[in-house]
């Protein structure tokens, strides 16, 4: 008996200052179970979400999973509601969810759904097969079958409209990032115009089965984009495909989780711990999550903070997050 009490105690001192800190919160009104809304497989948004949902439903005991969805629009409309508990979005569609502009319910104003952490910074990136013989925007030819992602996403909302303002003529397609680069490599779309982390996994897989052309914007057509649209200025690492040799130039807008108002402020708190008090055990998930870091709270200038996020970054990360940007107060 002693050398299982021995054995136990070494066990219980193992764990970490946080999760025995966790162990005195009061869990009373925590959700016995959550789910994080993410996107479509092959995406970035689905690999990231999905990984940190299962290392917060490990560290936390409290069942979680990522849940495919349409992506950032529908994310919010989730979260709003209460019908998944986190979720995940970008600046663009979340200021457009808060105003009421939302495609999935016009002129609901979508304010239930809260800041919970920085994720990254989601790059516009086109890519062709290459015997497509597409090498550069100008190359798209009028009419050309290009694949925004799933409707509602990050991509589908704002890359048409940026093609259009480059003068490409086209027609639209919508799908799962997989499916959609399935359809590449068989010839039924000519161009992917995709709007997510880098590297996407639809594009690492077809490096693998074939060989493709990752298009930059010339400097030109990226001040053009930025002038007209919520994004700054982006290069895509030369070691993020191996199809690059050089840095892509590109434009990009961040993302974040996010989470619904309504949850207790200790569960919101335990589970941004997880997920910023170890930026490794993210960048294992998704190397996009480099970018997962404290510092880069302030990167949220529209949506209200969730309580306990709020309060998570202001104790860890001398985040100045006034009151009028946290809900309820």
């Amino acid at each position: 008996m002693q050398k299982i009490t021995a054995l136990t105690l070494a066990v219980t001192c193992a764990v970490t200052g946080q999760a025995y800190a966790e162990s005195h919160v009061d869990r009373t009104d925590w959700p016995s179970s959550f789910s994080v809304g993410t996107a479509s497989q092959g995406g970035t948004f689905f690999a990231y979400g999905a990984g940190w949902a299962n290392l917060v439903a490990d560290e936390l005991g409290v069942s979680g999973s990522g849940e495919v969805t349409g992506g950032p629009m529908q994310n919010m409309a989730l979260v709003h509601t209460g019908d998944a508990q986190f979720g995940m979005t970008t600046m663009g569609p979340a200021a457009e969810s808060l105003n009421g502009t939302n495609p999935i319910a016009p002129g609901l104003q979508m304010t239930n759904a809260c800041a919970m952490f920085p994720m990254y910074q989601t790059p516009f990136s086109v890519t062709t097969l290459a015997s497509s013989g597409i090498t550069s925007i100008a190359d798209i030819p009028a009419g050309a079958r290009i694949g925004f992602g799933p409707a509602g996403s990050t991509s589908d909302t704002y890359f048409p409209a940026m093609m259009e303002a480059l003068g490409v003529e086209f027609e639209r397609r919508n799908g799962g990032w997989g499916d959609l680069g399935g359809q590449l490599q068989d010839g039924l779309l000519d161009v992917i115009a995709f709007a997510a982390g880098v590297p996407v996994p639809a594009v690492s897989q077809l490096e693998v089965q074939t060989d493709v052309n990752i298009i930059e914007f010339t400097a030109e057509e990226q001040a053009k984009i930025i002038e007209a649209f919520p994004v700054a200025g982006f290069e895509i690492d030369a070691g993020t495909y191996t199809t690059l040799e050089a840095p892509a130039r590109s434009v990009a807008m961040w993302n974040f989780a996010i989470a619904n108002c309504d949850l207790p402020a200790s569960f919101v708190n335990a589970a941004v711990d997880v997920v910023m008090s170890d930026n490794a055990r993210m960048v294992n998930i998704h190397r996009a999550a480099t970018e997962t870091l404290p510092e880069h709270w302030d990167k949220n200038t529209v949506m209200k903070w969730h309580p306990g996020a709020a309060q998570w970054f202001k104790d860890n990360a001398g985040a100045d997050i006034p009151d009028s940007m946290i809900h309820g107060m």
